[in-house]
């Protein structure tokens, strides 16, 4: 694969940029913001609702590898369009939901919550690096860069599911261990 052309760089900066101020953003709404909202309990559907997107993501994400290592590009990409969906929409949820109700405490004590802190930072980590990874593996796809596209995807799908899957574990943690 040749060296980036300076109009690679620049888009690629472009990604890049918008991924720090996403994830300066959410940094700032989880740990900066104090929300004081009368609609928090109005809205208490969102950890299910953001679950259910990670659900779907991962699904679609599964359907995705299967339809391109079976040769089928257009079901790939419906199937991968669907996953960026599902995850923008998890995005939307989750920034709605710490905007009015805030970070949730995992309370819960024993042999669950090193395993729940573990499979929590994991996921924070891993999130932060699939931002970008994810932007820019659909940019490639989008601009018809094909060869750096399956490159970077054979490293973005795995963190991606990886993060999709704890997004759900996560919200039972929290649903069914934290009394």
């Amino acid at each position: 694969m040749s060296a980036f052309t300076s109009s690679e760089r620049r888009q690629v900066g472009a990604v890049l940029a918008v991924s720090l101020a996403a994830i300066l953003f959410l940094f700032w709404l989880i740990y900066g913001y104090a929300p004081e909202s009368r609609w928090a309990e109005s809205f208490g559907f969102l950890p299910a609702f953001n679950a259910t997107c990670n659900a779907f993501s991962t699904l679609f994400i599964i359907s995705g590898i299967y339809l391109i290592r079976s040769g089928n590009k257009r079901g790939h990409g419906i199937a991968m369009t669907c996953a960026l969906a599902s995850s923008g929409l998890f995005l939307l949820g989750y920034i709605l939901h710490h905007s009015l109700h805030g970070d949730t405490r995992f309370i819960a004590e024993g042999w669950i919550r090193p395993l729940y802190f573990a499979i929590l930072i994991s996921h924070v980590i891993l999130s932060v690096v699939a931002l970008p990874m994810v932007l820019m593996t659909v940019f490639w796809a989008l601009t018809g860069k094909w060869a750096r596209h399956r490159a970077l995807a054979r490293w973005t799908y795995p963190i991606w599911l990886y993060v999709s899957v704890t997004g759900v574990l996560i919200f039972f943690f929290l649903r069914f261990f934290n009394h």
